[in-house]
């Protein structure tokens, strides 16, 4: 019977495991059965990106869109201004991703010393304050994504503070480091 409220599920009288049976089985329905071809094509995407498929496939359901470019922090790429090229390791990988490469450096190391010391980064821009304003962070990230839509464009940080980042420059996802360079 169809009361107010009542979302047409199975009844609530049934035994658990049917209850989860029917869950399960609407949930299915509701997602859609993908290709092997495409599947192929989007596992290749996710290696040429250096992310794992599950990764690949959740920031692409968030945000509709495939991965265009990443915005590296000079905290994820662990450099600073004493240091600032990334260790081999981290560059290695950073050579190899087929995506936009840009690189956002954390003060006091410049944007000019970080595009200098990783030539693996196409473009170095400020980043923004740590403790910056909600417009200050949108407009520094505007600055540095140039033309990029930001809602294709992942961010690699290594901080709490960088994951606000991702919402004031309205980004695809936001990617610890570790979990990218898997260190």
């Amino acid at each position: 019977m169809g009361l107010i409220g009542h979302n047409g599920g199975p009844s609530m009288e049934g035994g658990v495991s049917w209850r989860r049976h029917c869950w399960r089985a609407a949930r299915e329905a509701l997602l859609p059965v993908l290709p092997i071809e495409v599947l192929r094509g989007r596992v290749k995407r996710a290696a040429e990106l250096g992310l794992d498929y599950r990764t690949y496939a959740s920031v692409r359901a968030a945000s509709g869109h495939d991965v265009v470019a990443f915005l590296f922090s000079s905290n994820s790429l662990r450099v600073n201004a004493l240091r600032p090229a990334a260790p081999a390791e981290v560059a290695a990988k950073l050579a190899l991703v087929q995506a936009g490469r840009k690189g956002l450096a954390v003060a006091p190391l410049t944007a000019q010393a970080l595009a200098l010391a990783n030539p693996s980064l196409e473009d170095c821009h400020p980043a923004p304050f740590a403790l910056a304003r909600w417009g200050e962070m949108r407009a520094a990230l505007r600055a540095a994504l140039g033309k990029l839509p930001g809602d294709a464009v992942v961010l690699v940080g290594a901080h709490a503070l960088e994951a606000e980042w991702c919402a004031a420059g309205k980004l695809a996802g936001y990617l610890p480091a570790e979990r990218y360079f898997g260190r």
